[in-house]
C-alpha cells in the first residue's frame, strides 16, 4: 500500500504539533504523560492568574488549570491540578497568599486533621491570608500618597520658573546669564595658564616625576631590607643591653666594686681627700724648697721645717 504525499505532510504535521506541545510543557516542567488530579475552590474575589502555582509545605506541586466567575454565587471558581501522587485529607484548605511584591499570589493545600483522602473533583474549601488585601490596601495607599505629593513638588517647581520667566525678573535672568558667562571666561583664561606653564616647565616636571620615582624605588628597596631585619632579636638584645646598665647602676648605688665604693664609702673619700691635700701641700713644699730634697752640702747644713706659704696657690 502506498502512501500519499498529503498523508506523509499532514502525519509530520501532527507530529511537529505534539513536539511542540511536549517541549512547551517541558520547559514549564510539566510531564504530560502523568496523571494529574483535579480539584475546586472558590473565592470572593480574583487576585489569581492562569499557571498560578500550587503549592504545600512550600513545594509546587501544581498549577491553576481554569479561573471563571459563578454567576449563580457571585464567586470566582478555580479549577487546579496537582500531582496524581499526592494524598492529603479531605478537610484541608486552600489558601490563597502572596508570593512577593510583584510575584503575584499562588494558593497552598494547608492540610487538615481527618483521616478521609481526597480524590479527583473534590470541592476543597478556601482561606485568604490574613493581612493580604489590607498589605494591599496599605500599598496602594502609599503609592497614592508618594504621587500626591510629587505632584504638589512639581506643581511648586513649575510656578517657581513661572515666576523666574516673567517680566520682573528679565534682567537678573540676564544678570545670572552674564555671570556665567564672565565665570566661564575666567575659567578658560586659568586654564590657558596652567597649560602655559605645565609647558614652560615640562623638563622640571620631568625631572621631579623621575626624581619621584627613585624616591619610591629606594623607599620599596629599605622597606625590604626592613622586613628582612630580625626585629625581635634586635629588641631582645636592646632589653638585654638595658637589663646590663641597670645592674650595673644598681651596683653603683649598693657600693659593690670599686666604682661603689668610691661613690658610697665616706671613709675611702675622706683618705683620698687627704691624700691630695697631703700631695699638694709636699709638691708646694718641693717647690718652695728645692734645697730641701735636693741636698748637696759639703759640711752638712741642717734642713729647714717645712712652713705653709700665706698664699696656698704658691
Amino acid at each position: 500500500m502506498k502512501i500519499s504525499r498529503e498523508v506523509k505532510t499532514a502525519l509530520l504535521v501532527i507530529l511537529g504539533i505534539l513536539f511542540f506541545i511536549f517541549g512547551f510543557n517541558y520547559l514549564k516542567g510539566e510531564n504530560i504523560f502523568k496523571s494529574k488530579n483535579t480539584y475546586y475552590t472558590q473565592f470572593d474575589y480574583n487576585a489569581l492568574s492562569l499557571s498560578s502555582p500550587v503549592t504545600i509545605r512550600g513545594n509546587k506541586i501544581g498549577k491553576i488549570n481554569e479561573i471563571k466567575y459563578d454567576f449563580e454565587t457571585g464567586k470566582t471558581r478555580v479549577e487546579i491540578s496537582v500531582d496524581n501522587d499526592l494524598k492529603f485529607p479531605k478537610d484541608s484548605k486552600i489558601r490563597m497568599y502572596e508570593t512577593g511584591l510583584m510575584g503575584g499570589n499562588a494558593l497552598a493545600i494547608v492540610e487538615g486533621k481527618g483521616t478521609e483522602i481526597a480524590v479527583s473533583g473534590d470541592f476543597i474549601p478556601s482561606v485568604v491570608e490574613e493581612g493580604l488585601i489590607t498589605g494591599l490596601t496599605k500599598n496602594f495607599s502609599d503609592i497614592s500618597s508618594g504621587l500626591d505629593g510629587t505632584l504638589q513638588s512639581a506643581d511648586s517647581l513649575l510656578i517657581n520658573l513661572n515666576g523666574l520667566v516673567t517680566d520682573d525678573s528679565e534682567q537678573g535672568l540676564k544678570n545670572a546669564l552674564a555671570e556665567f558667562n564672565t565665570t566661564l571666561k575666567s575659567f578658560q583664561t586659568l586654564a590657558a595658564s596652567f597649560n602655559r606653564l605645565v609647558t614652560t616647565n615640562e623638563t622640571n616636571l620631568d625631572g621631579a616625576i623621575t626624581n619621584f620615582n627613585k624616591v619610591s624605588e629606594d623607599l620599596a628597596v629599605l622597606s625590604g631590607s626592613l622586613k628582612e631585619v630580625d626585629i625581635a632579636q634586635t629588641v631582645g638584645k636592646l632589653d638585654q643591653t638595658l637589663n646590663n646598665v641597670n645592674g650595673l647602676l644598681n651596683g653603683l648605688e649598693d657600693g659593690e666594686g670599686s666604682m661603689g665604693k668610691l661613690l658610697k664609702d665616706e671613709d675611702l673619700y675622706n683618705n683620698l681627700e687627704i691624700a691630695s691635700e697631703q700631695l699638694r701641700e709636699l709638691l708646694q713644699d718641693f717647690k718652695l724648697n728645692p734645697k730641701r730634697y735636693i741636698h748637696v752640702s759639703v759640711f752638712g747644713r741642717k734642713a729647714k721645717e717645712y712652713t705653709e706659704p700665706e698664699d696656698p696657690r704658691q
